[in-house]
């Protein structure tokens, strides 16, 4: 992949990971949200209220369009697997942010996406 490419695919795994990241400040003015019609009715004035709802949204609805741009260029086969860069983002960051734990199992498993990243891109076919 060139340097666009590689851009182009960061960028919307960055946007996707913050629009996670958003999300689920948002739901703290919920609290846990019962799997129901009422639940979700009962929460989604507070949810739509935040402003984490709706910047959550907003990044995803742009990493979107920075992924066709993304997919355009390279094999979806390539790619794709390089979503998974943002569970590295996204645990690192709600370690920061939420006070989740990055306990010894988990390390491990990101471990094992950077090399399973490290490996895809450099076996992956010119375009």
């Amino acid at each position: 992949m060139n340097p666009i490419t590689w851009a182009l695919v960061i960028s919307g795994v960055l946007l996707n990971a913050t629009a996670q990241l958003l999300l689920k400040l948002a739901t703290s003015a919920t609290g846990a949200i019962e799997p129901s019609w009422a639940g979700l009715a009962s929460a989604g004035p507070r949810l739509l209220s935040h402003y984490g709802a709706w910047g959550g949204i907003a990044c995803y609805v742009v990493s979107v369009v920075i992924w066709i741009l993304a997919l355009s260029r390279a094999p979806v086969s390539v790619v794709y697997p390089l979503l998974s860069i943002g569970y590295i983002v996204n645990a690192f960051a709600a370690a920061a942010l939420f006070q989740e734990s990055l306990a010894p199992g988990k390390l491990l498993g990101i471990a094992v996406i950077v090399l399973g990243v490290f490996i895809l891109s450099q076996s992956q076919t010119p375009t």
